[in-house]
């Protein structure tokens, strides 16, 4: 058996909803501009045990286009890290590193998706690059002028005060071939088996027609176990083009869940259509998802039957900006051991800016949630 019960399942389905809630989140960090391609997420928020702060990991994105290429505006510009000492209610930037900076071996064109992690006493950062590489031999006409490849780095520290790329900047994980060429946009969480470790990511082909989602296990030595570019293949509907798993979350065993097997939930970001797509004049005006605009969608999984995750969101996304464009993506979901969520997320605004939104939902209405 690898599925929960209807009514389990719907359980699942109000608790993602109200983890990610698109009409009432709170800006967290605003992006550069208030201007459409001006973005700031696709990270992570996790506590500090030295002194009880929150740090806030992302990205800041400017105004371009990669179909056009790197002259068409800078993009992914700089990972910044922040702290809140007011449990989430503001973040002030600590910490910054630009293109120049996280350039090793080859420069890079654009910053994506990061995830920060504090484990056994140090501080490590993956992080998404686009380097100035090219495409493999017999597939270069297809790399447009300006543009790179995708792949994943890691530097880690003592501290977050000692954390510096420079000279430490290391390969973390590269594309298998050209089926899924480009690599990002890593989100790391404990293994469905005890002491591995479970990285998510994304995939593109060289194409740039579709995206899925990968993973690497790895055991307590951070030696490869077993690893898939696509086990989280596209979908049937709205997110027939993209499904990128940002999230892993633990659904705690209480409540309707409190005899059942361990279950997790699945945050994902899902697009119909990878090219601007207008709906035909008679038809049904839905929100799509194109390019860079994903919208979002959530699955869950029976931990014992890992990797084979169950979509709850099949015929349309679950999370969907009241305003411009309808993007809600890069979920993440921080959890404290009282049981409190702490949920960040990118977001569409009027002005067609995205700024990262969240909000704190509490144990008790976890519980609520669950049945308990």
């Amino acid at each position: 058996m690898d599925r929960l019960t209807e009514s389990q399942e719907e359980r699942l389905s109000e608790l993602a909803q109200a983890i990610v809630a698109p009409e009432s989140g709170c800006v967290l960090v605003p992006p550069a501009q208030e201007a459409a391609g001006y973005w700031f997420g696709a990270g992570n928020c996790v506590r500090d045990p030295r002194d009880g702060s929150l740090l806030l990991l992302g990205r800041y994105r400017d105004a371009g286009d990669s179909r056009l290429g790197l002259a068409a505006g800078p993009r992914g510009r700089e990972l910044a890290l922040f702290r809140s000492t007011d449990d989430g209610a503001t973040f002030a930037k600590i910490r910054a590193w630009g293109k120049a900076e996280l350039s090793g071996g080859s420069p890079v064109l654009s910053i994506e998706g990061s995830f920060l992690r504090l484990s056994g006493g140090r501080v490590e950062v993956l992080v998404s690059l686009e380097k100035d590489q090219p495409y493999p031999a017999g597939l270069r006409e297809y790399q447009k002028p300006g543009t790179g490849v995708w792949s994943i780095d890691r530097f880690v520290a003592p501290s977050v005060e000692a954390l510096d790329p420079r000279g430490c900047l290391e390969p973390f994980l590269r594309g298998p071939g050209p089926a899924h060429l480009h690599v990002k946009d890593p989100s790391v969480t404990a293994g469905p088996q005890p002491g591995a470790l479970l990285v998510l990511h994304c995939c593109h082909p060289y194409t740039w027609s579709s995206a899925s989602s990968g993973y690497v296990l790895l055991d307590e030595a951070g030696r490869r176990l077993t690893a898939s570019p696509d086990f989280f293949p596209r979908g049937p509907v709205w997110d027939v083009a993209a499904a990128r798993i940002t999230c892993r979350l633990p659904v705690p065993r209480r409540g309707a869940f409190r005899d059942a097997p361990p279950v997790s939930l699945y945050f994902y970001d899902g697009a119909e259509c990878l090219r601007p797509h207008e709906p035909h004049g008679a038809g049904v005006a839905r929100p799509r998802g194109y390019s860079c605009e994903e919208l979002g969608g959530v699955a869950y999984g029976l931990d014992a039957c890992f990797p084979a995750v169950r979509r709850l969101s099949l015929l349309a996304p679950a999370f969907v900006s009241p305003h411009g464009t309808g993007c809600c993506r890069y979920a993440s979901v921080w959890s404290e051991p009282s049981g409190d969520l702490f949920a960040t997320w990118q977001q569409s605004a009027a002005s067609g800016a995205q700024p990262l939104l969240g909000h704190w939902l509490s144990a008790a209405d976890v519980d609520e949630l669950l049945g308990a």
